[in-house]
């Protein structure tokens, strides 16, 4: 049973503070691959229903191809279990998870770990055209892209040239 109820029921039987505590007990896991954000703050998290004690979760992958995509849904799972929902993750491709989808407290988050967040909405032009990615040291435009890829799929490793401190940018999707 649910640690923590209160004794009135919305017209639906949902305990309106249970639903609260579910989403804020899912949407507060780290992401294992960038652990100064949480999926919530990624936009990860899309919906959860609640019904009793069971919980569905539904949480989009930032993208078809994450490594760590069942990592965070057992994650979501374990902490759900520890407050005592029963959980049920389903995973939601549609719509596809966007980098538009990241609070600003996450973009800010990234942005003091050191990983230049996303410039541009998502578009074309986000993921094929010339950026300008602000080193998140020293705050320099003057930047060049070193990889595509950079410590995991979704970001790029750039340098900037004044500091010459080498950075992650998360790409725009």
């Amino acid at each position: 049973m649910v640690t923590h109820t209160v004794s009135e029921r919305n017209q639906t039987g949902i305990i309106n503070d249970d639903k609260a505590l579910a989403w804020a007990t899912a949407s507060n896991v780290l992401d294992p691959e960038i652990p100064c954000v949480t999926v919530g703050e990624l936009g990860i998290v899309r919906d959860i229903e609640l019904i009793e004690d069971e919980v569905t979760v539904y949480v989009s992958p930032t993208y078809s191809g994450c490594p760590a995509v069942l990592a965070i849904e057992m994650a979501i799972e374990t902490e759900l279990l520890k407050v005592g929902f029963r959980p049920n993750i389903k995973r939601i491709l549609s719509p596809p998870w966007t980098t538009d989808w990241i609070s600003d407290v996450g973009r800010e988050k990234l942005r003091k770990f050191g990983i230049t967040p996303p410039v541009n909405a998502s578009s074309k032009m986000g993921l094929f055209g010339k950026v300008n990615v602000e080193c998140p040291r020293c705050s320099s435009n003057n930047t060049e892209k070193l990889s595509e890829f950079g410590s995991t799929a979704c970001k790029a490793q750039y340098r900037c040239k004044n500091c010459l401190e080498p950075f992650d940018y998360f790409k725009c999707i």
